[in-house]
């Protein structure tokens, strides 16, 4: 179970969450309890707190569920991977729809870190406790390339290169009707949803981060589209948030598209395509791609029809 601790702020002057936080669990970097404040496990006046940089008044009262995570849920296990290519840096996979990333409350085993560390060792520990090797995220139900770093410098430098928006990303989504114009930009902030912590929303811009996605449309079908998404920013959630926002939400997505999905797909039709970025000792980006999965070869071929 989550442990839940309770503090008062008493100092007149203004504080931020996350600086306070520090304070109370040294144990935790405060990259580590920012993250906690970005999944919603902190409140402020019993009101969930989602930005590090919330200013503290005297008198608030603050509330954080610290997640239960079992150190014994790293233990390497024997689950093949689809290695697109390896070296002694990293390794660049392409994840099946249905593998969560890493271990997090309710995926204890059977993550692609849990492959990666039975494929790779020595890998443990790069870049973090509970999530050693991994750089990006892919939703659970996203399927295709993701890379998983080898050793700190690696790790370093794909971050560093991810926060400079240097590496290239290309996905392919089936989406609930058509976008108003074959080529287009879209341009709105996300932060997180007011009333429910685990989604996203479009919300205004003193709210949220920016977040722009480029997309083409591919091949329009009657009431569907296969569509090209280059997302410039790395969001949570910004394609599927923002092709829903544009009216046309990704097949099978249940959160963000309709509730009911007439087509019979098992999870939403989002695959991570390409990705381009500079290696280690490298000059110059090199492209991996990751081929369309059957279950949206076999959707497509279907709305063809």
């Amino acid at each position: 179970m989550d442990e839940e601790y309770v503090f008062h702020y008493d100092n007149q002057g203004e504080l931020r969450l996350d600086k306070f936080l520090v304070q109370k669990f040294p144990q935790f970097s405060r990259t580590k309890l920012q993250s906690f404040i970005q999944d919603g496990f902190v409140s402020v006046n019993r009101k969930t707190v989602f930005k590090g940089g919330f200013i503290l008044d005297y008198g608030n009262e603050i509330s954080i569920s610290i997640p239960d995570i079992d150190q014994n849920i790293l233990t390497p296990e024997e689950i093949p991977l689809d290695i697109i290519f390896e070296n002694d840096d990293l390794i660049v996979v392409n994840k099946p729809a249905g593998m969560v990333v890493h271990p997090a409350a309710g995926h204890l085993s059977g993550t692609l870190v849990h492959a990666a560390l039975h494929h790779s060792p020595k890998m443990e520990g790069i870049g973090g406790q509970h999530r050693p090797g991994i750089v990006h995220r892919l939703d659970k139900d996203t399927s295709g390339v993701i890379l998983i770093a080898k050793n700190d410098k690696t790790h370093l430098l794909l971050q560093e290169q991810f926060k400079k928006r240097k590496i290239h990303k290309t996905y392919y989504a089936i989406t609930d009707g058509i976008p108003p114009t074959p080529i287009g930009k879209i341009d709105a902030p996300i932060g997180r949803d007011s009333l429910q912590r685990k989604k996203m929303a479009i919300v205004s811009a003193q709210k949220g981060k920016q977040a722009v996605t480029d997309y083409r449309v591919i091949e329009k079908f009657e009431k569907n589209s296969l569509i090209a998404a280059y997302p410039l920013t790395g969001r949570t959630h910004q394609i599927r948030l923002h092709l829903a926002f544009l009216g046309c939400p990704i097949v099978g997505d249940t959160v963000y598209g309709h509730k009911r999905q007439p087509l019979g797909v098992k999870r939403q039709m989002l695959h991570a395509f390409r990705l381009e970025v500079c290696l280690p000792g490298e000059t110059t980006s090199r492209s991996f791609e990751a081929p369309l999965p059957d279950d949206m070869k076999q959707l497509i071929s279907m709305l063809e029809k």
